[in-house]
């Protein structure tokens, strides 16, 4: 019985703090941009959201908020303004999504990203392979 109320305590703090996360404004720094300097730090004013985990055995409402969010895939992301309405769908959602904090120059439309994926035309050659007989 103990055991079952440690995991239940555990539950409510692990959910608890990822409510917390997601109402502080906290700038995490993404692995394609660098950090801002102070000389130019702009304020966060978007959601950068990215579907981790699958819906596909959850109800109806939870597909549709993913939906409403303009989620269609895993690993996806779409950036939304901070608006209650988004910090709402993103609470719904939460254990499915990671969601950063991001200024609006890092923002990017869908053809963008696209973009930054695209592999370089041509090809590269990385080293030589030496064949000794």
């Amino acid at each position: 019985m103990a055991s079952i109320l440690s995991s239940r305590r555990l539950l409510q703090t692990q959910w608890r703090n990822a409510s917390r996360s997601l109402t502080t404004a906290t700038a995490t720094a993404s692995t394609s941009a660098p950090p801002p300097t102070p000389s130019d730090h702009e304020p966060n004013t978007h959601y950068k959201i990215t579907l981790r985990r699958s819906a596909i055995s959850l109800g109806d409402k939870i597909k549709g908020t993913l939906i409403s969010l303009g989620i269609h895939r895993r690993m996806q992301t779409v950036y939304h303004r901070h608006t209650p309405e988004a910090a709402g769908k993103i609470l719904r959602v939460k254990e499915l999504v990671e969601v950063h904090n991001v200024p609006a120059s890092q923002v990017r439309t869908a053809s963008e990203q696209r973009l930054e994926r695209k592999a370089k035309r041509g090809y590269k050659i990385t080293g030589r392979r030496e064949v000794l007989l």
